[in-house]
């Protein structure tokens, strides 16, 4: 069968390369036309765009970027027409794959959504065009199941990928030692410093945590960077600082890490994973962050995804005029100096992995798009 995936960012693209892997187990005539990246590309098929085409974070950014949006969408909807995929899989990004789900809908295109756009947090109108565009909604996190059956809809709870992909990556790993040793690094802890994979949010991130680095001598900063940002942009940043970066490599530096500071997103949940104490940063275009935050205060009470998980305060966030340099000081001396706060919060990590479900997701997603697919052929 014919599969047409699209996903916008990069931790998009490592679920979706996980899902194609393990369809093709299920369906050895698969073939895949895709919006992605790299890892997507390892799998097969053949791409249409990558996903550092398509990312643009915040409002003020997506509005002053709205004609490229456009343009993607209508040639989107043209290269699924010419397709005829016998399945559409829609992976997060909402803005622009509910947008094409309604389209997919009119022509009468199977579609599945593997990780629902987080309508729990703000947009919950959206749930309509959800339930009137979409075949199956494959969802990862274990309260959005609950969420859905309140609002009418029946929904499939697959577990975390995030489980598959580290439980993989640790199964191949050789060890902290060589890490270090292929990285020029030194034997101090060290504490990984995860900014984001956007422009926007680096800029308005990294500089604090950088300016941490003379309060913390015994320990090296070591910047989690992605080769989508260019490597000038992170050493305008860095200056003269010895912070060394390492690129495409975030689980190796968070396995080989004594504590974190991640900007709040994906990364908050893989450090978690990973067993890393850390602190949840944020910090955005003030027009950006103050919309959002009208659409979002009253419903959330955090927004870190172990916090959300969990219903709890597990992990700080330190999120805008709260993210400076005096209150991250104070979060990351808990996480390194206290023996007791640092043990608490791997004990509530290791009960969070449990409520994810358990490894398998990418193979239960996969049993459930190809049985739908033989099923109504």
């Amino acid at each position: 069968m014919k599969y047409y995936i699209i996903c916008g960012e990069a931790s998009g693209d490592l679920h979706a390369s996980n899902l194609m892997k393990q369809i093709k187990l299920l369906d050895h005539e698969a073939e895949f036309r895709f919006w992605g990246g790299d890892l997507m590309e390892k799998q097969g098929g053949k791409i249409v765009r990558h996903y550092k085409e398509l990312s643009f974070m915040g409002f003020w950014e997506v509005i002053l970027n709205v004609s490229i949006i456009i343009k993607n969408i209508e040639f989107c909807k043209k290269d699924i027409l010419e397709y005829k995929p016998d399945a559409l899989i829609l992976v997060d990004y909402p803005g622009f794959n509910l947008r094409i789900a309604e389209f997919a809908r009119k022509e009468n295109f199977k579609i599945f959504y593997y990780i629902s756009p987080q309508i729990w947090a703000w947009k919950q109108s959206r749930v309509k065009k959800i339930k009137r565009d979409v075949d199956k909604m494959l969802v990862v996190l274990p309260f959005e199941k609950d969420f859905y059956k309140k609002l009418d809809f029946e929904v499939e709870f697959v577990g975390h990928p995030l489980l598959d992909a580290i439980d993989d990556f640790k199964q191949n790993i050789i060890s902290n030692e060589s890490f270090v040793s292929k990285n020029n690094l030194n034997e101090k802890p060290i504490v990984a410093l995860l900014p984001g994979s956007r422009k926007q949010e680096v800029s308005k991130i990294l500089p604090i945590m950088l300016d941490l680095q003379s309060n913390f001598e015994d320990y090296q900063f070591i910047i989690a960077g992605t080769e989508a940002i260019p490597k000038d942009f992170y050493y305008n940043l860095i200056g003269n600082r010895d912070i060394k970066i390492v690129y495409n490599k975030t689980y190796q530096l968070l396995n080989s890490s004594y504590a974190a500071l991640v900007k709040s997103g994906t990364g908050t949940l893989e450090t978690a994973l990973f067993e890393v104490p850390e602190v949840v940063c944020y910090k955005a275009v003030k027009t950006s962050y103050f919309i959002a935050k009208y659409f979002i205060s009253f419903k959330l009470k955090f927004i870190s995804l172990v916090n959300l998980i969990m219903n709890r305060k597990i992990v700080s966030e330190l999120i805008q005029e709260n993210y400076k340099n005096i209150n991250l000081k104070t979060e990351l001396s808990k996480i390194l100096n206290d023996k007791d706060c640092r043990e608490k919060m791997i004990k509530e990590y290791k009960e969070l992995r449990k409520n994810l479900g358990g490894i398998g997701a990418s193979r239960r997603s996969a049993e459930i798009i190809v049985d739908y697919l033989n099923k109504n052929q």
